[in-house]
């Protein structure tokens, strides 16, 4: 029994000013302020243990999931701890079928990050009663259980309960080899770091030459404001990194589908593995059209950070759209919903290549990749996790990479929690940093 009822719930806007950089900048999105919701649980239990959750947002807007946040409070606070893991798919129900909150989703949009930041808390509480770190509280699970966390509403198309039990107990065979593999070698990760798009191409180069003494084979650089100078960048990025290693090419949803068909053409002499984002993330027939185009040159199609939820994937899977799928830690509803996308993306047999990089993605979707490959996947065929070498300071259980790899982490919990010192220097917009920049640049708040 998993002991303590909910006693209170409290979110910060945490807003980090990375766009005085130029990190996270895209063509899309130039000026990126990398931020988070960041939810606090406390329980009666007396034991000390705090359940820690977020969702990554891009600055401005943060303020409306906060307000979404604490709308959702209400179905979780007073609620025994106990009762959720044991029920939680009809918690999650509760929690994304409210009946007046779902008209502005549903399961989308603002309510569904603020419930990714609250589920995402609960499931690191429930990990730190359990003291294993989430990844493997995952995977000590039997099938029955896994699968009582899931709401398999509008995918029994695609995948029912039943098939999805099939693919848990298959993947029992060689289960305990792949966990020592993995323990042993960690999870492979491709590096997002060098090639930002508002970066000079000095420190490009500069960048790729510590990446590749790091022991880093696998890049991506961002593309789709100009295509001369993606040209340019493509090719000075190819002789970087040299002819073996793999390229990925992200263009955030800059073209129109045809525009992505001709564009990529013409960076495909530089190999690419895939484009990713290539138009609307709500398109799934154009990147169907796109997809299709691309497969002559060798080149797949990779999306999924902005795909709202379980059923848009099951499109995506349904009309071949995508080659390699990118869950989203946040962006999904927590890992109950990313459980329904990993069995989903099994089934289809299309390799998962999770999005990260933002305020705590990388911590915490580490550990859904780790799961997949340990208990759904069984493979580590054309997969790799992205890495973002930023902002990982403020977390008190950081991430841990070695020679291009997640190593998984062995703290118990989800790996969710943040320094309180950087949750007080951060927060938008009374803290010390927000204050100062307010003061020295004029930041218009």
């Amino acid at each position: 029994m998993i002991t303590g009822k909910i006693t209170s719930l409290t979110v910060t806007d945490v807003r980090f000013p990375t766009s005085l950089g130029h990190h996270g900048s895209d063509a899309m999105h130039t000026d990126p302020d990398y931020s988070a919701a960041y939810v606090v649980i406390e329980t009666d239990a007396g034991d000390d243990l705090k359940g820690h959750g977020l969702t990554f947002t891009l600055g401005k807007g943060t303020e409306i999931v906060v307000c979404a946040v604490k709308a959702l409070s209400r179905h979780v606070v007073g609620r025994l701890l106990d009762d959720i893991v044991n029920n939680f798919r009809d918690f999650y129900r509760q929690l994304t079928s409210d009946g007046q909150l779902r008209w502005i989703g549903p399961e989308k949009g603002a309510v569904h990050l603020a419930t990714a930041a609250v589920l995402n808390a609960v499931w690191d509480l429930w990990a730190k009663k359990e003291k294993k770190p989430l990844w493997k509280l995952l995977v000590d699970m039997n099938p029955k259980q896994l699968l009582s966390c899931i709401d398999f509403r509008y995918i029994t198309d695609a995948l029912t309960e039943e098939e999805a039990c099939g693919i848990l107990e298959n993947a029992k065979q060689g289960q305990k080899a792949r966990e020592e593999y993995v323990l042993k070698n960690g999870y492979p990760a491709y590096t997002t770091s060098c090639a930002w798009l508002g970066y000079s191409d000095e420190q490009l180069q500069k960048l790729c030459t510590d990446a590749l003494k790091d022991g880093w084979t696998r890049f991506k650089v961002k593309v789709g404001a100009d295509k001369e100078d993606d040209k340019r960048r493509c090719k000075l990025m190819r002789q970087m990194i040299g002819p073996e290693n793999k390229l990925m090419l992200d263009a955030n949803q800059r073209w129109d589908v045809h525009e992505a068909i001709d564009w990529v053409s013409t960076l495909a002499e530089f190999k690419p593995v895939w484009i990713e984002e290539p138009t609307s993330p709500d398109d799934i027939l154009g990147h169907a059209t796109i997809s299709k185009a691309c497969a002559p040159l060798g080149i797949g199609v990779a999306t999924g950070e902005q795909c709202h939820n379980r059923v848009m994937f099951k499109q995506f899977l349904q009309a071949n759209a995508l080659q390699y799928l990118q869950i989203d830690s946040c962006r999904l509803g927590s890992v109950n919903e990313n459980l329904a996308v990993l069995l989903m993306a099994k089934k289809f047999n299309v390799p998962v290549c999770p999005h990260a990089g933002g305020v705590g993605l990388c911590e915490l979707v580490q550990h859904l990749i780790i799961f997949d490959y340990i208990s759904v996947s069984g493979s580590l065929e054309n997969r790799m996790c992205e890495y973002v070498d930023h902002l990982h300071e403020h977390f008190k259980y950081p991430v841990t990479i070695s020679r291009a790899a997640y190593i998984p982490p062995k703290d118990p919990g989800y790996s969710t929690e943040m320094k309180e010192g950087s949750v007080t220097q951060y927060q938008f917009p009374e803290g010390d940093v927000w204050q100062q920049l307010i003061f020295e640049k004029n930041i218009q708040v």
